[in-house]
């Protein structure tokens, strides 16, 4: 269970909260312009666009949960158990497996209308990694500071619907997530009005009971109101500092704490939460266990490497003592 959010100040951001049972030993990526992109069925790319982003690296491979190219384009890959259908192998069309996607997009397009472009000849084929990491139903946003779409491959084929709440959680499909949305119509951040019944006067006993009614657990469709709600409302000044700080508090309100969610293999808890500031290609996060805030900057890398590069998480609470 995920959510991810793209978001505009002064500057565009875009991230993700990861919620899972367990860590795979992710890691900040970046996978320099020259590093070479190989494609179970497609042809490599040999050079294109730096990217930098959180995932896994398997045999030398950046497996991206989420990531930036140095063009501003964004995409995150969220869980879709339910709905996501594969395909078979299309002749005459791009076939790409699922973890191949992140890193075919953001290598070839710089904003989303050229990734609709290139995605009108994409089949996402149901392909595994390897034996130890089989394909994961993903559903998919893909942002830049103008616009999101929402990726989803499903029974009737792929489809990609417009998204004009910059908000991705999981399952139910996106159209339902968004119609969804007409049951809170009534939900307000001013203070509300007696509506109960003409002439019967309520007392608006405490501040935020203009939005009563929104959905308070961590369900997929209910962090997907909160999400939106949350995120249509802020309001924030222009400061790196200030748009950082409140993307990561959007995050917050949908973020899993241990112990609330109990799976087959454990406890759901938000891993990491990361926030990329698009424009300046700084890619910050937070651990579960490290609320501080650090980051990891695109440009300050050699960026025609032909390497992989990566760091290390700060998964360990860092403390700024006073006294």
């Amino acid at each position: 269970m995920c959510t991810s959010i793209s978001f505009l100040t002064k500057n565009h951001y875009f991230g993700r909260n990861l919620d899972m049972e367990f860590s795979y030993g992710e890691r900040v990526i970046i996978t320099p312009r020259k590093y070479q992109l190989k494609f179970r069925m497609a042809k490599e790319i040999k050079e294109h666009f730096a990217i930098i982003g959180m995932g896994i690296v398997e045999d030398d491979y950046p497996l991206y949960y989420d990531a930036t190219n140095e063009k501003g384009l964004s995409m995150a890959g969220l869980n879709f158990p339910v709905s996501t259908v594969y395909y078979e192998k299309v002749k005459d069309k791009n076939n790409i497996g699922a973890f191949e996607l992140i890193p075919c997009i953001l290598g070839q397009c710089a904003s989303v209308n050229e990734a609709r472009d290139l995605l009108m000849n994409t089949n996402i084929v149901d392909l595994d990694f390897n034996e130890k990491y089989k394909t994961t139903p993903l559903h998919w946003m893909i942002s830049d500071k103008d616009y999101s779409i929402t990726l989803e491959c499903v029974q009737e084929g792929m489809q990609i619907y417009y998204n004009p709440v910059h908000i991705l959680t999981n399952n139910p499909e996106f159209p339902m997530q968004i119609f969804n949305l007409n049951n809170y119509i009534n939900l307000t951040r001013e203070e509300p009005e007696t509506r109960f019944a003409e002439g019967f006067d309520l007392n608006k006993y405490s501040k935020g009971m203009g939005a009563l009614g929104l959905p308070g657990d961590l369900s997929s469709m209910s962090r997907f109101v909160r999400a939106s709600f949350t995120r249509l409302n802020s309001i924030c000044g222009d400061s790196e500092s200030e748009s950082i700080s409140q993307f990561f508090h959007i995050l917050d309100s949908v973020s899993q704490t241990q112990g609330c969610v109990r799976t087959e293999n454990g406890f759901e808890t938000t891993i990491y939460s990361s926030c990329c500031n698009t424009d300046k290609g700084i890619y910050y996060y937070t651990t579960y266990e490290n609320s501080q805030i650090s980051a990891v900057k695109l440009h300050n890398e050699n960026l025609d490497k032909k390497d992989l590069i990566t760091y290390n998480l700060n998964t360990e609470q860092q403390i700024k003592y006073h006294n």
